[in-house]
């Protein structure tokens, strides 16, 4: 591990998350770090064009309040209830250190995403992994401990898994007076929101992105949704720490990416179905595929590694994701591409199992 003398002491010890690669090459098929297949609403590119213009030399609404006021119209809340950040990853680590940071250890999936531990190092947070069953599903009553929080991605990532409401209201209920933050990255292709329990529960705060169904990871944008008290903290931290996070340029798109409402529901609903039929063919294929509300799928093959299966379709000019991490070093993770990505993913997957 490299080091330097002129580190803080604790950066010496930090295990950054790792990003999925990003290649640049034209022939490439990129199903491996989730993002959309569709590009963003036309009128997303008509609102960052208009205001690409002289005002950029002044700074952006240090509260995008205009953004913050479409987001809470769109989920039915007011606008103090909503915060927005330099992507949701950015409100992570805010909600991280403003609300789970409370000197007891915080309960999550052993199998989840991966910048959660990240988080708990960078801010020197306790934590405890909870295990999935031997399904990979999250079992609510393993979650009964004493803690300082808790945080659930749902859907989960990598797997895809999804709670319903109900699991999601017995976790709530389980712990009122600790923080129970719901990171709804993927929510939008199948699964169910929570936003419809915050007006019931105030240690709620529920966390979703741009980047995936509304197909603007290149904008980095994210926002929290949550009591007037929760979302205050998080903006005593952005004030503490970048007072302008969005710039216009981010603030106009993601404006109108939340009022394209049509466009939202018509790229989810055709990625979910895409989703669910590239699930068939790769059972077919004889592959164990989890049962997903995401927009990617978690599968692994009853004969083949799974990092076999990740190196050969990346000599095929196809990038899928693969961890080698305890319990899932055998799955890969395929994000849900076009129609035509997904042909070609799967005649690769049939030539590379003739060959192996």
């Amino acid at each position: 591990m490299t080091t330097s003398k002129f580190w803080s002491p604790f950066v010496q010890n930090l295990r950054p998350y790792v990003a999925g690669e990003q290649a640049n090459r034209p022939d490439l098929v990129k199903l491996n770090t989730n993002e959309s297949p569709y590009g963003p609403a036309p009128e997303v590119v008509s609102a960052i064009t208009a205001a690409a213009n002289v005002d950029l030399r002044l700074y952006p609404d240090p509260n995008s309040t205009a953004l913050r006021e479409a987001i809470a119209k769109h989920h039915c809340l007011s606008t103090e209830e909503v915060f927005v950040g330099n992507g949701s990853d950015e409100v992570l680590a805010f909600a991280f250190n403003g609300l789970l940071n409370q000197g007891k250890p915080i309960l999550f999936p052993d199998v989840t995403y991966s910048f959660y531990t990240t988080y708990c190092g960078l801010f020197g947070i306790p934590y405890r992994m909870v295990p999935v069953d031997e399904k990979f599903r999250l079992r609510v009553e393993d979650y009964e401990d004493d803690c300082g929080g808790i945080i659930i991605a749902n859907p989960n990532a990598p797997t895809g898994i999804a709670l319903d409401l109900s699991q999601i209201d017995a976790l709530l209920c389980m712990h009122p007076d600790q923080v129970v933050v719901i990171d709804e990255a993927y929510v939008d292709f199948g699964a169910q929101s929570a936003v419809k329990l915050l007006r019931n529960r105030p240690n709620l705060l529920v966390v979703q992105t741009m980047s995936k169904s509304r197909g603007l990871a290149g904008l980095r944008v994210g926002y929290a949704l949550g009591s007037r008290d929760l979302v205050q903290a998080l903006v005593r931290i952005k004030d503490s720490f970048n007072s302008y996070p969005l710039d216009r340029l981010a603030q106009a798109g993601a404006a109108a990416a939340i009022s394209s409402d049509a466009y939202f529901r018509k790229t989810c609903a055709r990625i979910a179905t895409d989703r669910d039929d590239l699930s068939k063919r790769l059972t077919t294929l004889g592959f164990n595929v989890l049962p997903s509300k995401a927009n990617f799928l978690f599968a692994t093959h009853e004969q083949i590694p799974a990092e076999m299966i990740a190196v050969q379709l990346r000599e095929r000019s196809i990038l899928v994701r693969h961890f080698n991490l305890p319990r899932i070093e055998n799955f890969v993770r395929i994000s849900i591409g076009t129609p035509s990505d997904n042909d070609r993913l799967v005649s690769a997957l049939q030539e590379i199992l003739v060959v192996v």
